[in-house]
């Protein structure tokens, strides 16, 4: 698995960015496309399923707060474009979500992020914090059957663009450690 300090692999894939069927195709998404913003990327392992809506939904009620600290959040699965597009015409709640979702369907961001479940065939649920320079700062990965806490990673990003050095459970506002000179 692709971690903390490596680059975060090339990638163009297809993206569903709301419930409506795009005139041609879908539009295309690239690592390069937020020049000079961090970049938050969130894989879930299939569409249709249980846990999986709960964190995008929870991702996408802090949604601004990502903004606010230029960072764009991006999801994705190793599902098609027409599957995101279903799932999120399917349900209100998805419908709403402000992010792009990436349809990895040859998992080939997922294998080269080292996050492709083999016996399942489908990504981990997996994290990555992407600094502006295209450098992986955050990287966690929990198991199919467990939720993520996006509060959590926003307080890793406030931590990492504080570039100083902070305690455990530190907050945004909060005092940073100084070592003594």
């Amino acid at each position: 698995m692709l971690t903390v300090g490596n680059k975060l692999p090339a990638y163009s894939l297809k993206a569903v960015f709301d419930t409506k069927l795009p005139a041609g195709d879908f539009p295309v998404l690239k690592n390069d496309s937020h020049p000079g913003k961090w970049t938050v990327l969130f894989f879930w392992p299939k569409d249709f399923t249980f846990v999986c809506p709960t964190e995008i939904v929870a991702f996408n009620e802090l949604n601004d707060d990502f903004a606010d600290r230029d960072a764009v959040l991006i999801g994705a699965s190793t599902d098609t474009d027409f599957v995101h597009l279903a799932w999120r015409q399917s349900r209100e709640d998805l419908g709403a979500v402000k992010f792009p979702w990436l349809a990895d369907v040859k998992k080939e961001l997922a294998s080269a992020l080292g996050i492709l479940d083999e016996a399942e065939g489908v990504a981990l649920r997996a994290t990555f914090i992407v600094d502006p320079e295209g450098i992986i700062r955050f990287a966690s990965v929990n198991d199919l059957s467990v939720g993520r806490n996006p509060a959590e990673v926003l307080r890793v990003l406030d931590a990492l663009q504080t570039d100083e050095l902070c305690p455990c459970n530190w907050k945004a506002g909060e005092e940073t450690i100084t070592v003594a000179a």
